[in-house]
């Protein structure tokens, strides 16, 4: 018989939705991502998701990554208006509803924007009321909203 000892611990890996780049896609922050270290990769359960609106404009990324594209919402030049920003919020939560539980949120980019605002909307009861509290956030190459009602988030 075995003691406590020689039991295997079973670990679980913090799962992480990931929110990538504006007129881009999960498949290419996939691809970005999987140039990490194995050793970092193989400790989180990752799941990209694409966004819900398709490209409405020329992607950067063009001819250095096959499209189709996408982006989360539209913004004004000055980025402190928001356009389709209540219906990726409603996106992003159904998705984590279907396929949840996530720990976490990993963006970039114009995900990682969103990926900073969304554990204080969800705080403040506006964004992600029906899933469990966003634990963790990964966030690379963000910025942050610019509108004064977006600032008090």
């Amino acid at each position: 018989m075995g003691s406590e000892g020689d039991e295997k611990r079973i670990i679980k890996k913090p799962r992480f939705l990931c929110l990538h780049g504006f007129r881009t896609s999960a498949e290419i922050l996939k691809k970005q991502v999987n140039k990490w270290p194995q050793s970092v990769i193989e400790k989180l359960d990752l799941v990209f998701l694409d966004a819900p609106f398709p490209c409405q404009g020329k992607s950067d990324v063009e001819g250095i990554f096959d499209p189709p594209y996408y982006e989360w919402f539209q913004f004004n030049k000055e980025f402190t208006e928001y356009t389709n920003f209540d219906e990726c919020l409603q996106y992003i939560e159904n998705y984590m509803i279907k396929h949840g539980p996530f720990d976490g949120l990993l963006g970039f980019s114009q995900g990682a924007i969103l990926s900073t605002a969304l554990p204080n909307l969800q705080e403040k009861g506006v964004a992600l009321t029906k899933v469990p509290k966003v634990k963790f956030l990964m966030i690379i190459g963000g910025a942050k909203f610019r509108s004064p009602s977006m600032m008090r988030v």
